[in-house]
């Protein structure tokens, strides 16, 4: 059998190079890594929203230049 006559798909279009499951295991991982980031932005705004009322309490004229870690946190969340 020469090289011009290596079939890799049939009339069906399925794949003979990869298992059938393999498209799981990739779908599976961008689930992981969409939902490990939305916890980790949602931890880092519950922690800038805890430091910003912590600022709040201690002085009040500071919460305004503080808000920055949440602004980041939330951008890291959306994106």
């Amino acid at each position: 059998m020469a090289d011009d006559d290596v079939v890799y798909y049939d009339d069906l279009n399925t794949s003979y190079l990869c298992p059938a499951w393999a498209s799981i295991l990739g779908f599976g991982g961008c689930v992981v890594a969409v939902v490990f980031a939305n916890l980790g932005g949602a931890y880092g705004t519950a922690k800038a929203g805890q430091g910003i009322m912590a600022m709040g309490i201690r002085s009040p004229e500071m919460v305004m230049k503080n808000i920055i870690p949440v602004v980041m946190a939330g951008g890291l969340w959306i994106f």
